[in-house]
């Protein structure tokens, strides 16, 4: 355990409408959780046996699934390495876990609250050839200082940079996406490719499925240097920033601290609209559609 061979997951169950309690597409979790646990050298295991154990969880302890607007279930399973030994090797043994915790609402009602980013490309949260791309529990310990950091500087949660380039990749624990016009004109909803650094979000999935299904607006996987987010917000083109995740679902922004100074994102002036179609659209999939691919019945 001390050379960190620990990994987990983080999904939710909510308890709809109907009070059927259901996962919202754990089969990703599951794929994402394997990809980790073979990148650690840690037992591999059978995803669809290990989704049953949850389902059979939650079916034990499905009172503990809360009954109020916007709360949920979180589940968090968790792999880690116990060989008795100090030394730096492949764990022979390992011990698989699940959380249960309910959890309120990230939101009151149906607002959404947004949040300022400090993003100081000094602290870098993963790199090409690393891990940033599992969720690995050494992943997370380090940001604490820097999210200290961002809150001493008057800032709710952390950009994180990375290259030369200072291309945006995550925001705290979060994806993050770009919706603009994009410089040739075009209309877009643009976030960082999963080229290793970036975590393959469940949310972030969700958002670029749903986006593609309406057809309105380009939808594209690219990088995005600060030098092209300033360039935007000096040309009134960015319409809205927002982070997406497990805890907030959706989470707009509306100010960047960078290199000393304050930019302010329009997100909050624009509705704004984007953020809370998403926030509406994955509430109805989760608390009041019956059935749908995306939704497992616990």
């Amino acid at each position: 355990l001390p050379t960190c061979p620990q990994l987990f997951e983080g999904l939710k169950a909510f308890r709809g409408k109907d009070q059927q309690v259901r996962l919202f597409r754990p089969w990703l979790n599951m794929d994402r959780m394997l990809r980790s646990a073979l990148r650690l050298c840690l037992p591999g295991f059978d995803k669809a046996e290990l989704l049953e154990c949850i389902r059979r969880l939650i079916q034990v302890d499905k009172d503990w699934v809360p009954r109020e607007a916007g709360t949920s279930l979180y589940v968090r399973p968790t792999l880690i390495g116990n060989e008795p030994s100090l030394g730096v090797g492949r764990s022979s043994q390992a011990l698989l876990f699940v959380i249960l915790c309910p959890v309120g609402s990230y939101f009151p009602g149906d607002s959404v609250r947004s949040v300022s980013l400090l993003a100081d490309p000094a602290f870098i949260r993963a790199w090409t050839g690393g891990v940033g791309n599992y969720k690995l529990g050494g992943n997370y310990g380090p940001t604490v200082l820097v999210q200290q950091e961002a809150q001493k500087k008057g800032c709710e949660q952390v950009l994180w940079l990375y290259g030369p380039d200072h291309e945006l990749t995550e925001v705290g624990t979060m994806n993050i996406f770009v919706y603009w016009t994009h410089e040739d004109g075009v209309l877009e909803l643009v976030t960082p490719p999963l080229d290793g650094v970036i975590l393959p979000g469940v949310v972030r999935q969700s958002l670029l499925d749903l986006a593609q299904s309406w057809g309105e607006f380009r939808v594209v996987e690219r990088k995005i240097p600060m030098r092209a987010l300033l360039r935007a917000l000096e040309e009134g083109r960015v319409r809205e920033v927002f982070g997406s995740g497990t805890a907030c679902q959706v989470c707009p922004v509306h100010r960047i601290l960078y290199q000393d100074k304050h930019l302010h994102i329009p997100t909050m002036e624009n509705g704004p609209e984007l953020t809370l179609r998403f926030q509406k659209e994955l509430k109805t999939i989760q608390y009041e559609t019956g059935a749908h691919e995306w939704i497992l019945p616990v």
